[in-house]
């Protein structure tokens, strides 16, 4: 899943494809790299970001959206928290919701993921972008996101979503200490063992720049680590900035994995 933010602030690439022409030509190199999946995405959610409207999300998203379905048909999911951007965006090509509130910040998300029967990405997040890294404290991490995403996916298939529509992602960096996230990633197995497709997003967060002092745009060795130990935990969908190295990472690690059965 190659990473397609169109804004101003985010916190790897913000403002590097923040108009139209930028970002679409932006999603079809990650499509020519080999991304399977384009996440657009108009909202910051890095730690302390502030809330977009709805009008300027989607003058961001839906355009983009649409010149890089029409013109490529590629998969595209909608990273958003607002049911008013995905429905529009569903409706200008995109096939999946990426939610990081897990459908909980708007109560329309899930009507609107039914009536177009989108795929869902629920993932797990404490708080709020603006609160989330305040002091995060879990007794046990894995078993706690775990057990919230389960209930999760069992609390929208009760309303009707298809339950093979919906993946779910253990929230690296969404209210987790440099700790908590290296426990979730080495803890993976229970994650796949929920027999939900897994996402997971560690691409040059700031878990990384911690443990190796590497600035934001110096971590895409510890990105690539991060991701082949996931891959071969069982993640389904890495969510990454740097699609043509991650591809070839993966291919190599499951490469060398079929050797090992």
């Amino acid at each position: 899943m190659g990473i397609l933010n169109v804004t101003p602030d985010s916190f790897s690439d913000g403002g590097r494809h923040a108009d139209r022409k930028s970002a679409v030509a932006h999603g079809m190199k990650m499509l020519e790299e080999g991304a399977d999946i384009i996440d657009v995405g108009g909202e910051s959610t890095r730690p302390g970001a502030p809330e977009v409207s709805v009008e300027e999300e989607l003058k961001r998203v839906t355009p983009v959206i649409k010149e890089l379905f029409q013109k490529t048909g590629a998969v595209i999911s909608v990273d958003t928290m607002k049911a008013a951007v995905a429905k529009r965006a569903l409706e200008a090509g995109a096939c999946i919701i990426n939610d990081v509130s897990a459908m909980t910040h708007d109560e329309e998300m899930k009507t609107v993921a039914a009536k177009y029967g989108a795929g869902v990405v629920l993932m797990h997040m404490r708080g709020s972008p603006r609160t989330m890294q305040n002091a995060p404290r879990y007794k046990n991490v894995v078993r706690e996101v775990s057990s919230y995403l389960v209930k999760r996916v069992n609390e929208l298939a009760d309303f009707g979503l298809k339950r093979e529509t919906l993946a779910i992602d253990p929230g690296i960096g969404f209210g987790k200490t440099v700790e908590h996230n290296l426990s979730l990633i080495a803890g993976l197995d229970a994650f796949v063992k929920t027999g939900r497709p897994v996402v997971v997003g560690a691409s040059r967060k700031s878990f990384i720049g911690k443990l190796t002092g590497c600035a934001v745009d110096e971590r895409l060795a510890g990105s690539l680590a991060a991701l082949v130990f996931c891959v071969c935990k069982g993640a389904g969908v890495m969510r990454v900035h740097d699609v043509k190295e991650s591809k070839q990472a993966i291919l190599m690690a499951m490469a060398l994995a079929r050797q090992g059965n």
